[in-house]
């Protein structure tokens, strides 16, 4: 029994085999998709099942440490509170005593300058003017310093 087949035939006949092929290439792909797709929901599962409890354990620990900042914080607002008492005490001390001291040093330097003025003048008066000179020099002098050192 021969069988008449046209070229319509047989192209029919090759367009269902490769559309078989293909059909039954792309179902192999989909059912290897769908395993890799399965094992992808069980290792998702598997990292969430392991991940929750050291998320909640790193959110306890991080709450702790806030606690810990918090307790040092307010430990240096009272350090600085401290300092801040102490600079205030610092400075009303040395402004109590800084005007004494310039009078204590214009007073050695007047007297060391006007010492020397009388030994080489042999004159009292010019002494004096010397030593009121330099003692005012001097105190000028010590405030200047002072200045720059605040700056």
């Amino acid at each position: 029994m021969l069988v008449a087949l046209s070229t319509g035939d047989v192209a029919n006949i090759a367009l269902a085999i490769f559309l078989l092929a293909v059909g039954l290439g792309l179902g192999y792909s989909f059912f290897r998709l769908a395993g890799a797709f399965g094992r992808l929901a069980s290792l998702i599962r598997g990292t969430e099942r392991e991940l929750l409890p050291v998320i909640n354990k790193v959110g306890g620990s991080v709450d702790r440490v806030n606690v810990q900042l918090d307790k040092l914080d307010e430990a240096t607002d009272s350090a600085l509170d401290a300092v801040e008492a102490v600079d205030s005490a610092v400075r009303t001390v040395s402004f109590a005593v800084k005007r004494p001291i310039q009078k204590a040093t214009g007073f050695t330097a007047g007297v060391s300058h006007g010492f020397a003025t009388l030994r080489t003048k042999r004159n009292v008066k010019s002494a004096m003017a010397s030593a009121k000179e330099a003692a005012t020099r001097r105190e000028a002098d010590l405030e200047e310093e002072l200045r720059r050192s605040r700056d």
